[in-house]
């Protein structure tokens, strides 16, 4: 079975802000679905698995990113200013938490079209 894999991201900074490509050109064709997330301080997004789909998802620190693999909970703290990318295979429950006080950024793909007659994803309460 695959496991997560957490790539950190090259940020481009200056005065006006920050730029970031979530996914390198070999990463760009399979996706079906696309979203992006801003959550406000303290906020919480995940809390799921999804059962057929795999997820990549760049976050915009500062961030918890919890998930849990083969029975096991890890935690990455994902540091202000970096982005990191997360890529969960099916079956892995994952959650995000703002661990800081403006609103952060979450940019998620998945395998699989958002659907909600036939959903691709499980509440897992981990955060």
């Amino acid at each position: 079975m695959p496991s997560v894999e957490i790539v950190k991201l090259k940020v481009h900074a200056d005065a006006r802000g920050a730029v970031f490509e979530p996914l390198e050109l070999q990463l760009l064709s399979g996706w079906r679905n696309v979203h992006a997330v801003i959550s406000e301080p303290g906020a919480v997004r995940g809390n799921h698995a999804h059962l057929r789909g795999t997820e990549i998802s760049a976050v915009v620190g500062p961030a918890l990113v919890r998930f849990r693999e083969g029975g096991t909970i890890r935690d990455e703290a994902v540091p202000a200013g970096e982005v990191w990318r997360f890529r969960f295979p099916p079956g892995v429950a994952h959650a995000f938490r703002n661990t800081g006080t403006r609103p952060f950024v979450l940019v998620s793909f998945n395998t699989e079209l958002h659907d909600p007659a036939v959903p691709d994803v499980e509440r897992v309460e981990l955060i």
